[in-house]
């Protein structure tokens, strides 16, 4: 069965598995938010720069708009030859530099992060703590286009380039219920519902030793994530599960749940950043029987190479 095919009947409610043909063969992803940093500023927020046998991807733009900009210069890596931006949800620490870096990259590269690559229900209307509009993506957007700029917006998997691999929105098999109950979405008919974060999507890198897996903040859950990855879009074992998976504030047992059905997935590498929490790294670590070299807190300069495994930073080390 065809990728597409199986895509479709997955779609239908059948139920199948897509192999994926295309494998990448080398992989490299460096930290550039996160609230750790080596080198450069610490936020609570994500990005990361990913590389994918040539293509280079930003996986979200950080929670200050000057943030991914100033931590790039630092770290000597040059942004400008980035054309694509995937953004992970609509919450501003993870889209708050889009601008920046569009404006500033722009200058000397026309195509620099000009298209972005966002899941289905980004630009929804929220409500939260009284402002007026909680989405800051909705203004985000006209001004992004006017630069030039397109956003792409994913109802369902999709290989966007050999072995690679946006989720979209994942299904939520399982209740890991990880985001502000207070927030709301508002709806067409004027009511409001609970803001699960339904765009809420993460990037697939199918290689020869398994699936690498990059969340902003698992806010569909780390296990759904991972388990829609496996089923959706290749039956492989999890070599890496790296960023924001939003496990800070989970209990002993969440954690426990976690770990196990992380070591079901084959998981080999874990590198937890941004909202995992640096204890609950630990524990995973421990409960998947994971070692101080395959299982890190991440920090900005960090991150993990296909070759050599997880970079963690010297202070995360």
């Amino acid at each position: 069965m065809s990728c597409r095919s199986a895509l479709l009947a997955i779609l239908l409610g059948v139920a199948t598995v897509c192999s994926a043909a295309n494998q990448a063969t080398s992989v490299d992803v460096r930290i550039l938010s996160t609230m750790l940093a080596d080198e450069g500023f610490g936020e609570w927020g994500f990005a990361a720069l990913v590389v994918v046998d040539g293509h280079r991807f930003l996986f979200d733009t950080g929670a200050h708009p000057d943030t991914v900009l100033r931590n790039a210069r630092e770290l000597h890596i040059d942004l400008s030859n980035v054309p694509d931006v995937i953004l992970s949800h609509h919450h501003l620490d993870h889209t708050a530099g889009l601008l920046t870096l569009r404006r500033e990259y722009k200058r000397s590269n026309a195509t620099a992060l000009s298209r972005a690559h966002v899941g289905d229900g980004i630009f929804l209307s929220r409500s939260a703590a009284g402002e007026p509009e909680a989405n800051h993506m909705i203004a985000a957007r006209p001004e992004y286009e006017a630069s030039g700029g397109k956003f792409i917006v994913y109802k369902a998997p999709r290989e966007i380039f050999p072995g690679v691999w946006l989720t979209g929105p994942v299904p939520r098999k399982y209740p890991e219920k990880n985001w502000n109950a207070t927030e709301r979405l508002r709806l067409a008919d004027g009511n409001t519902a609970e803001d699960n974060l339904p765009e809420d999507q993460s990037l697939v890198i199918v290689t020869g030793k398994g699936l690498v897996v990059i969340s902003g903040c698992s806010h569909a859950g780390i296990v759904n994530t991972l388990e829609y990855a496996r089923s959706g879009i290749a039956p492989l074992p999890i070599y890496a599960a790296l960023g924001g998976f939003h496990l800070y504030k989970a209990s002993d047992e969440t954690l426990s749940w976690t770990a196990s059905k992380l070591k079901d997935f084959g998981l080999q590498n874990l590198l937890g950043a941004h909202c995992t929490g640096i204890e609950a790294v630990y524990r995973l670590r421990h409960l998947t029987g994971l070692t101080r070299a395959t299982a890190a807190v991440g920090a900005v300069g960090g991150g993990f190479n296909l070759a050599t495994g997880i970079d963690p930073g010297s202070i995360a080390r």
